[in-house]
């Protein structure tokens, strides 16, 4: 049974900024024993600025982006923010990568969304090359050339590597991953991988593509965690994040979510949650979703209860449970856990 630590995610910030509330619970999350704190990025903030505030403000917790988005940026232009924020924060960066989707990608970045599990494989190797600084950095990739001698080029480029010498060579490099494709790629290429959702109970869903991770490799998905007697109000959070995701994160083409649902046994239901919400009917969307699905990727329920689900938690592949919540619910989750 291995121990779990813990870590912070902070999400999106949404419609206002939080002011210094994220400083003070990861300030709390740090005095609690946390081990790391994560920030997100959608259409809003981006995730390495806020990181920077509250490591500025921190000491011992490490600092993850979770995730940045691959058309946010390019390869080298997040490798230059990783590099700073891991040597502003003495060596506590962990740098979270994830594709997004394509209405983001398409309809934010104004890029192509072709072959994510490519461009991911080919981003993060040219991050690796500018962290190592052992030569200047080329790439023949279909996505990122270096140098670049396509159309409106003025055949000058030259390779360069970068002018700061990184901190370290080895920062570590997460991956959201939800497809068979891109998992069992993450554990090949990745020291970590970032589930959106995952279920102890369900470990067989991902087994076969964990099966070539290098020692070390580290799950750490963001979970749930609601402390209260009642389970169906304790329950309804995880409804209403899932219905969201489920139901209106993708077209009705494509949504990884969904699809992520069904092959965790739950097709009928993600099917029909996805109908009602693009139908409008988002209440009745949550509603459908299955108590037992939201109660398995989740850690709901009386104190006692969230104990004993703790000992299923131990026991498969997660290392870290990334936990959102106010002061209260992190106090409680350390001392259940830590």
């Amino acid at each position: 049974m291995a121990k779990l630590s813990l870590g912070l995610q902070l999400g999106y910030w949404g419609q206002l900024a939080p002011g210094n509330a994220h400083v003070e619970l990861a300030q709390e999350a740090e005095r609690l024993g946390y081990d790391s704190v994560w920030m997100a990025e959608s259409w809003g903030n981006d995730c390495f600025t806020p990181l920077s505030w509250i490591g500025a403000h921190t000491s011992t917790l490490r600092l993850g982006t979770a995730v940045a988005q691959l058309s946010a940026r390019t390869p080298t232009a997040c490798a230059m923010a990783t590099l700073a924020l891991d040597h502003l924060s003495g060596g506590r960066m962990v740098l979270g990568l994830g594709v997004s989707g394509p209405q983001v990608v398409e309809g934010w970045y104004g890029q192509p969304y072709s072959k994510p599990v490519t461009r991911t494989r080919e981003y993060v190797e040219i991050i690796r090359k500018v962290l190592a600084r052992e030569a200047p950095v080329t790439n023949d990739g279909e996505f990122y050339p270096l140098p670049y001698n396509g159309p409106g080029a003025w055949g000058m480029g030259k390779p360069l590597k970068p002018i700061t010498h990184p901190l370290r060579a080895d920062v570590p490099i997460f991956i959201g991953a939800e497809g068979p494709k891109n998992v069992t790629q993450t554990a090949e290429i990745a020291d970590g991988w970032l589930p959106l959702y995952y279920s102890p109970y369900r470990q067989e869903v991902y087994a076969d593509q964990l099966v070539n991770a290098k020692p070390g490799f580290e799950v750490a998905p963001t979970v749930m965690a609601v402390m209260n007697d009642d389970l169906e109000q304790a329950l309804y959070p995880v409804k209403a994040m899932l219905g969201f995701y489920i139901g209106g994160m993708g077209s009705a083409k494509r949504n990884f979510h969904k699809e992520l649902m069904a092959r965790m046994g739950f097709p009928d239901e993600a099917e029909q949650i996805q109908k009602l919400f693009f139908e409008g009917k988002r209440d009745e969307a949550i509603a459908v979703v299955p108590d037992a699905f939201a109660d398995e990727i989740s850690l709901c329920g009386p104190r006692d209860r969230i104990k004993e689900k703790l000992k299923d938690w131990e026991d498969s592949p997660v290392t870290t449970l990334l936990i959102s919540g106010d002061i209260d619910l992190l106090r409680g989750m350390a001392e259940l856990t830590l």
